[in-house]
């Protein structure tokens, strides 16, 4: 019996979740994610951080697939920018401009998708300054006093 409540339990925080992801427009989509760093991972395993800037330029660093290593990316200004009801990416050889759907998760997360394709998708989450900084433990032991005059 109480396995039942755990299933429906994890049925109804499904739900719950699934009803508070919210479908950004363009625009909100715009004001939500510019100017802030995000880290990512994509479903076929490739992460990274990185910014997007009000130009529509990026910068970050990118891991594909887990296998391969860090890289610095950078892409310039008018790659990322609202086409009419999406956000698109304008990338040079690609022969189609590939769009995208953003939910909103809660206030510092969403998952970008590939308009049409759902399953090809990307969280992004926007990293807490505050838990890293106490999370992480100081690198030198020894403490350095500050000067003062």
């Amino acid at each position: 019996m109480r396995k039942l409540f755990v299933v429906i339990g994890a049925a109804l925080s499904l739900g719950i979740l699934g009803a508070a992801a919210e479908d950004l427009g363009p625009e909100q989509a715009r004001a939500f994610v510019v100017g802030k760093v995000f880290s990512y991972t994509c479903f076929e395993g490739t992460s990274g951080v990185g910014r997007i800037f009000p130009d529509g330029s990026v910068v970050g660093i990118i891991r594909i697939r887990s296998e391969s290593e860090t890289r610095f990316a950078a892409l310039p200004p008018g790659t990322i920018r609202a086409d009419g009801t999406a956000m698109c990416a304008h990338l040079s050889g690609l022969p189609i401009t590939p769009c995208f759907r953003v939910q909103k998760i809660d206030y510092r997360s969403f998952r970008g998708s590939i308009a049409g394709l759902d399953f090809a998708y990307c969280d992004f989450h926007q990293p807490s300054l505050r838990s890293h900084l106490v999370s992480s433990p100081a690198r030198s032991s020894a403490a350095t006093p500050i000067a003062s005059d």
